[in-house]
């Protein structure tokens, strides 16, 4: 049984319930050609069976490698671009403590990030950094020559080899990659790395739930087997039915493409706890490099309630009407804290004594999603009991499920990235990448055109 769930009661001005059960045909035959796998794209399907999937020996050989790098790491650095390090980073920072790297008693490796941007003084202080700590590195990528990380990973290849000796450098190193073929996965055999198999059938941004997104939160000391086990009840949620009223998933899918139709541009995901913040940029990537083609998909956007009401607040509230927002809500925190009383009350807040700041915060949602409803800006609802391992797997599976959905909605493949490799084109162009002479010399005539 599921514990996420989804509301729409602050919608029903916008979109009647006449009008929501009109989408119930067309969902209908996209949940089908999800779940029979018969739809675009068909052949990255992978991740709707992956939870119910995962092999008990491979969950712990994770464990197993996770609790080794545990005691004798620092700090983990995960090499990787979109998929291929969000999802991780979502789960992670939505579980840790905002100041853990401050803890003196915080006994679990930090991970770190690298490949993800192609910065030049990110990855030198990355650098410095891991000269003074005892480190391991975990590299993911298909094929090993995406440009960002196979640029990082040669860079902290060479340095780990130079801190420890190619041997102990070797033991220090995992390959999340493919299963037969490819740079990475060559180099892993000539140096004797450990390697891990991204599934074929799954694409990098749905790749949380294998061990791209596993292996690295089980070393950063998170029970994936909860993550796993959420998931699974989401699954089920989510295959056995198109019926909107017991499909969660469905009816969220089918209420934002219902708001898009009606001219709707933009969906703002919200949160309330800064933790949640990563796990916004997760859903950002997954949605808009599945919806984003052909002209079509909602623009995702996120911000960080409250404070992004001190910013983004007064265009939500009157600026164009193109837009709609999903809030989520967290029903119980992890902490207590009061405000206190104080005797002078210059501050005016002494009606707040007692009062939580969890209750103080739930307040200042509904009161901003009334005053946006106001506005004219419909709020979808999606409630978790509680930050967990057990409900971040439920919520990654519904949002998985739901743009797959979506996007079979919006009659396109959302399992291609087509439109990526057009920066990436004109990169290797100006940069004088064998193979690419004639686009070389093309973009160079049209900047001095410009």
């Amino acid at each position: 049984m599921i514990n996420l769930r989804f509301q729409y009661k602050h919608v029903t001005n916008f979109l009647s319930e006449e009008e929501i059960n009109l989408m119930q045909e067309d969902v209908d035959i996209s949940h089908s050609l999800l779940v029979e796998k018969a739809g675009k794209g068909n052949q990255f399907l992978g991740w709707i069976d992956l939870p119910a999937k995962m092999d008990e020996t491979l969950i712990n050989c994770i464990e197993a490698d996770a609790k080794a790098f545990r005691e004798k790491i620092e700090i983990l650095v995960v090499i990787g671009i979109g998929g291929s390090y969000l999802g991780s980073k979502a789960i992670i920072e939505a579980l840790s403590t905002p100041f853990s790297a401050f803890q003196t008693d915080h006994k679990n490796p930090v991970v770190l990030y690298a490949g993800h941007n192609l910065s030049q003084d990110y990855h030198s202080e990355l650098i410095h950094l891991l000269d003074k700590k005892e480190y391991a590195i975990l590299v993911i990528s298909k094929s090993g020559t995406t440009t960002e990380p196979a640029i990082a990973f040669r860079l902290l290849k060479n340095h780990i080899e130079k801190k420890y000796g190619q041997q102990e450098a070797a033991s220090r190193i995992i390959a999340i990659t493919d299963n037969s073929k490819g740079a990475l996965k060559s180099l892993s055999e000539k140096n004797g790395y450990k390697t891990y198999v991204i599934p074929d059938d799954v694409g990098g941004r749905y790749s949380v739930l294998s061990p791209v997104g596993l292996l690295p939160v089980a070393i950063a000391g998170y029970d994936i087997r909860q993550i796993i086990d959420g998931a699974c009840e989401m699954r089920k949620a989510c295959i056995e039915t198109s019926s909107l009223p017991d499909n969660p998933a469905a009816c969220y899918a089918a209420i934002r493409t219902s708001l898009y139709r009606m001219g709707s541009q933009i969906e703002i995901l919200v949160n309330y706890e800064p933790s949640l913040h990563y796990f916004i940029e997760w859903w950002k990537q997954l949605f808009g490099e599945s919806e984003g083609k052909e002209n079509e998909g909602l623009f995702p956007a996120g911000v960080d309630f409250t404070s992004d009401l001190h910013s983004m607040g007064q265009y939500i509230q009157e600026g164009q009407r193109m837009l709609f927002e999903t809030v989520i809500h967290v029903q119980k925190s992890k902490h207590l804290l009061s405000v206190p009383n104080d005797e002078n009350d210059l501050d005016g807040l002494n009606y707040l004594a007692g009062k939580t700041l969890h209750e103080v915060n739930d307040m200042a949602a509904l009161g901003t999603s009334l005053a946006h409803i106001d506005g004219e800006v419909p709020n979808l609802d999606i409630f978790l009991p509680v930050i967990d391992e057990r409900s971040l797997g439920e919520l990654i599976y519904f949002f998985e499920f739901a743009c797959g959905l979506s996007g079979y909605l919006l009659g396109i493949n959302p399992f291609n990235q087509p439109g990526v490799e057009a920066y990436k084109n004109n990169m290797f162009a100006l940069l004088g990448k064998p193979g690419f002479e004639s686009e070389t010399e093309a973009i160079r005539e049209r900047i001095n055109e410009e």
